[in-house]
């Protein structure tokens, strides 16, 4: 499964008035809620709008699709190991909304063509 992280839109670093150094962390996690594996961005330095462009490939048999979680996360790094998450979503088995259990749906029915979708993040 090849799944692209593109953009954000919107992100605010509330702490201090200039944009956050953000960077995506993408994990698959089985039906049970362990991880299986996982792979994050690079890091976007003061942008409220970063465009990542960064594509990741998990191992996934078809026959999994409908037992695996793929969380996004997004996260702000702060100062040397401080980190805080700006929001996240779920899609796959445990979908954090319907839009996002509808895309899954797409992508597992699109027979290997991209499906590109823009999703709103819950907050942390």
């Amino acid at each position: 499964m090849s799944v692209e992280l593109v953009k954000g839109s919107h992100f605010r670093n509330l702490a201090i008035n200039r944009p956050p150094d953000t960077y995506g962390r993408l994990s698959l996690l089985n039906s049970v809620g362990q991880e299986i594996s996982r792979c994050k961005t690079s890091v976007r330095r003061g942008q409220p709008n970063p465009v990542y462009k960064e594509t990741f490939v998990f191992q996934v048999a078809l026959f999994q699709l409908s037992d695996v979680t793929l969380l996004v996360s997004i996260y702000n790094r702060r100062s040397m190991k401080r980190k805080e998450m700006v929001g996240w979503i779920a899609l796959g088995q445990n979908s954090s909304g319907e839009e996002e259990q509808l895309h899954w749906q797409d992508m597992k029915e699109s027979h290997g063509q991209q499906v590109c979708r823009w999703h709103i993040l819950l907050e942390a």
